[in-house]
């Protein structure tokens, strides 16, 4: 597990003999789309979904998609394949490729770089899922175009960092006055029973857990909304749910310090969260 096969344009490595050129357009300028995909006992989860998420970004920044459905099915299960652990998040990279250095996109079509690997799924402590986490709130500073899956994530970073300072689990961000999600999560509120999220559009990245989240209200019964959320809205909810591939679902319980409501997981989370576990044994 110390150095896992890794697949790099054509080849099955390991890690520590993956290298890229220093002209790559993703190193030069986080020119690429990335895609995380979690796999349970070995099975990837809602692949064909990221899939499609991948293809819609690539085709956004206008990189060639350098396999079909298929083609990445097969290098992503070999990837699997060839790690030790039962549970895994599968990376998957693709940058524009080697060029010289202009901003532009190069004259002639490089070849896409295309990376993947994988990394053990550590699930969240005991602890987190029965009592919530703390978050801390920011002004979003990103650019427009949050709905794509780039690798120029120096905005996310910052965010992610932002938590760390302040011993939160996620900084949750809100832009204008309104909330868009975390570093790297969605973000979402209940309110008197309805689940309630930010609506899909350029200031967030639709996470598959999106739809997934959509879909297990709709079989729960919950009422589910997409809209723009208040800042005021959010610390008066009844519960705050983070959902991403690593996280899941999530309750929040104090954001700034402050309590949401009565500062411990609710019933809407208690029953997404178990839904999620039934999707997941599917």
């Amino acid at each position: 597990m110390d150095d896992p096969f890794v697949y790099l344009n054509g080849t099955m490595i390991p890690l520590s003999e993956a290298k890229i050129p220093v002209l790559d357009r993703g190193f030069i300028f986080g020119d690429g789309i990335y895609e995380v995909i979690p796999a349970y006992q070995r099975k990837l989860f809602r692949p064909a979904q990221h899939l499609q998420r991948l293809f819609r970004g690539l085709a956004a920044v206008s990189i060639a998609n350098p396999h079909d459905t298929q083609g990445w099915l097969a290098l992503i299960e070999e990837v699997l394949r060839r790690h030790p652990a039962e549970n895994q998040l599968v990376y998957m990279q693709v940058t524009r490729g080697v060029a010289q250095r202009t901003h532009a996109f190069p004259p002639s079509e490089p070849t896409p770089t295309v990376f993947i690997m994988s990394n053990p799924l550590v699930p969240l402590p005991d602890e987190a899922r029965e009592n919530g986490v703390a978050c801390v709130s920011m002004e979003d500073q990103r650019w427009l175009h949050c709905e794509i899956k780039s690798i120029s994530l120096l905005g996310n970073v910052l965010a992610a960092q932002n938590a760390v300072v302040h011993q939160a689990t996620e900084s949750i961000q809100f832009r204008d006055g309104f909330l868009t999600e975390g570093s790297a999560s969605n973000v979402w509120i209940v309110k008197n029973g309805s689940l309630i999220g930010p609506p899909r559009d350029n200031l967030i990245l639709e996470g598959i857990r999106y739809g997934l989240m959509e879909e297990l209200c709709s079989a729960d019964r919950i009422p589910f909304e997409a809209r723009r959320i208040a800042r005021a809205e959010v610390f008066a909810a009844d519960e705050v749910l983070l959902s991403s591939a690593s996280k899941e679902v999530l309750a929040v319980v104090t954001i700034d310090g402050q309590p949401i409501a009565n500062g411990k997981p609710g019933p809407i989370y208690k029953k997404l969260y178990a839904a999620y576990q039934a999707a997941k044994a599917a």
